[in-house]
């Protein structure tokens, strides 16, 4: 990562690797940090190991390092990548590194399961977090006086900010780059990165067929695929019990036992996901209402404000920018 002869007039951003780390936690947020260099001053960007030595990542791939933690002696944000090894992988070398780098930075972004090594030297006691959502009970269990926000996609408390999993650390990433330079700055590297400025704003947003269930018999992973395939349709529970050849009373039995979701349930959650992704592309209320198959706009905000909390224009008002809603 290129330096310029003003780094020291530069945020710097120190980034801890380590054997095992992540590449999407420690590469995603990374170059939103570089890409920002092309709208604004951008930021000195330090790959940290314990030792100075170079470290393997999960997947196998070698990752250069500038400087040791000694070598270290003041950071603008510490960003410690995850790691799908966690807790494992985060030696008592490694959680010291934590420690000592953390105390000489302003702030502290922990990225997936980061957030078990900055729990573990005790930094976030009191104060709220956010990880993956398949860690987010393993984590509260270990430290029971940290509160986990399982469905945050990234969480601000103070100097330390949390993401959920891999992509969510760009996210954070943006959220961090808007604080420092704007949300001009932000959404102009976004738009170079061709991400979103802001994704949804939760862990649940993302799609039911990959939150929920796995569909296990063939009954419901036909129904399962025929509602994918043709969202936008009324599908009633007889229309979809007429498909697989069973009883509505059946149908509805093994959806909930498979699905934890109801027939109609399942079906508004698919509608759900898809009218996310219409509002995030800029289609009007209406228009994802009309989009997602939903018989009026009325019908559709109600769905949307018992799913999600907020109406579909406010979830368009917050998508716009970066920041966390408090």
């Amino acid at each position: 990562m290129p330096r310029s002869t003003d780094d020291q007039k530069r945020p710097r951003v120190g980034i801890l690797v380590f054997d095992g780390v992540k590449m999407l936690d420690l590469v995603g947020p990374a170059e939103v940090f570089h890409e920002a260099s092309q709208r604004s001053a951008g930021y000195d960007i330090v790959l940290i190991s314990v030792s100075g030595a170079d470290v393997t990542s999960s997947m196998g791939v070698r990752v250069g390092v500038h400087a040791s933690v000694a070598a270290i002696e003041e950071l603008d944000t510490l960003v410690v990548p995850g790691s799908e090894n966690a807790p494992e992988v985060f030696t008592d070398d490694v959680l010291d590194a934590v420690r000592t780098l953390a105390d000489r930075s302003r702030r502290v972004a922990s990225i997936c399961t980061a957030a078990f090594a900055v729990a573990a030297v005790g930094l976030l006691d009191g104060r709220t977090t956010t990880t993956h959502w398949k860690f987010a009970d393993t984590l509260q269990a270990a430290f029971p006086e940290i509160a986990v926000e399982k469905d945050a996609i990234f969480v601000q408390d103070g100097r330390f900010h949390s993401s959920a999993g891999v992509a969510a650390g760009i996210d954070l990433a943006l959220a961090l780059l808007e604080q420092d330079y704007g949300s001009d700055v932000a959404r102009s590297v976004a738009q170079l990165l061709l991400v979103y400025m802001k994704r949804s704003g939760s862990q649940s947003q993302f799609s039911a067929s990959l939150a929920g269930n796995p569909a296990r018999s063939p009954i419901s992973r036909s129904v399962t695929e025929y509602v994918h395939a043709n969202p936008t349709r009324p599908h009633s529970v007889r229309e979809l019990a007429s498909h697989v050849n069973v009883s509505p009373r059946h149908l509805t039995r093994i959806m909930r036992e498979e699905l934890d979701a109801t027939p109609s349930e399942y079906v508004g959650s698919i509608r759900l996901d898809l009218a996310v992704s219409e509002l995030e592309s800029g289609t009007s209320v209406a228009g994802a209402a009309a989009a997602t198959g939903y018989s009026s706009p009325v019908s559709f905000r109600r769905a949307f404000v018992r799913r999600f909390g907020i109406t579909p224009s406010e979830y368009q008002r917050r998508f716009r920018t970066s920041r966390p809603v408090a």
